[in-house]
C-alpha cells in the first residue's frame, strides 16, 4: 500500500469529547505539578473551558487562600472548596484544576468520579520543592521544614490520589508533552486503542 493509500489517523480530541459525553475532566494532585499550567492547555486543546478551583475560591470568598486559611483555618477552607468543586462540576464540560487537598475528602472524590474522569499528575518530592520553593503562597508549606511537610503530605495523600481515574508522571519536560501524554492516555482509556482501518 502506498504511502498515499494508508488511512490517517484521526485527530483524538473530537473522540475524546463525544466518549466524555458532556463529563469533566479533573486535575488531581500535589501543589506544584502543574494542575492549572497542563489542565490550561488541554482545555485549549479540546475546546472546553478551563477553570482553577482555588481561583473561584478565592472569588467566592473575596479573600486569597492564604487569608482564608489565617482567619478561618484549613476546615473552613476545605467545606467551601467543596461547595465550588460541587458547583463547578454540576455545571460541566470543562477541565478542573484542583487544590493538593481537594481530592482527600471523600464525598468530593465520590462527585468526581460521578461527573468527571480524574488524572492524578504524580511528581516526585524533588520537583514538587524546586517549583514551590519560588512561591510564597502555600499556606500547608508555611512551616519550619517545608520539605518535610511535602514528604509527609505525599505519604499521607498518594495512597488516594492512586484511586484517580489515570495516572501521567509530571516531570521537567515541556509542558506540551505532558498535554501530549494526558491527551494520549485519556483517549485510550476512553475510546480503547484506535481501529486500523482494513484495505479493500
Amino acid at each position: 500500500m502506498s504511502d498515499a493509500a494508508m488511512p490517517v489517523p484521526s485527530a483524538p480530541e473530537p473522540d475524546i469529547l463525544s466518549a466524555l459525553a458532556g463529563r469533566s475532566i479533573v486535575l488531581v494532585g500535589m501543589m506544584g505539578v502543574g494542575k492549572s499550567t497542563i489542565g490550561r492547555r488541554m482545555a485549549a486543546r479540546l475546546r472546553l473551558p478551563f477553570v482553577d478551583a482555588d481561583t473561584e475560591i478565592e472569588a467566592a470568598a473575596g479573600m486569597t487562600i492564604p487569608e482564608i486559611f489565617e482567619r478561618h483555618g484549613e476546615p473552613h477552607f476545605r467545606d467551601g472548596e467543596a461547595r465550588v468543586i460541587a458547583r463547578l462540576l454540576d455545571g460541566g464540560p470543562l477541565v478542573l484544576a484542583t487544590g493538593g487537598g481537594a481530592f482527600m475528602r471523600e464525598e468530593t472524590r465520590r462527585r468526581i468520579a460521578a461527573k468527571a474522569v480524574s488524572i492524578w499528575l504524580k511528581a516526585d518530592p524533588d520537583v514538587i520543592m524546586r517549583r514551590v520553593r519560588r512561591r510564597a503562597d502555600r499556606p500547608l508549606l508555611q512551616t519550619a521544614d517545608p520539605e518535610a511537610t511535602v514528604t509527609r503530605l505525599l505519604s499521607e495523600r498518594e495512597p488516594i490520589y492512586g484511586s484517580a481515574d489515570l495516572t501521567i508522571a509530571s516531570r521537567d519536560v515541556p509542558h506540551d508533552r505532558i498535554v501530549d501524554e494526558c491527551i494520549e492516555t485519556l483517549h485510550a482509556w476512553l475510546c480503547g486503542p484506535r481501529p486500523i482501518q482494513a484495505a479493500n
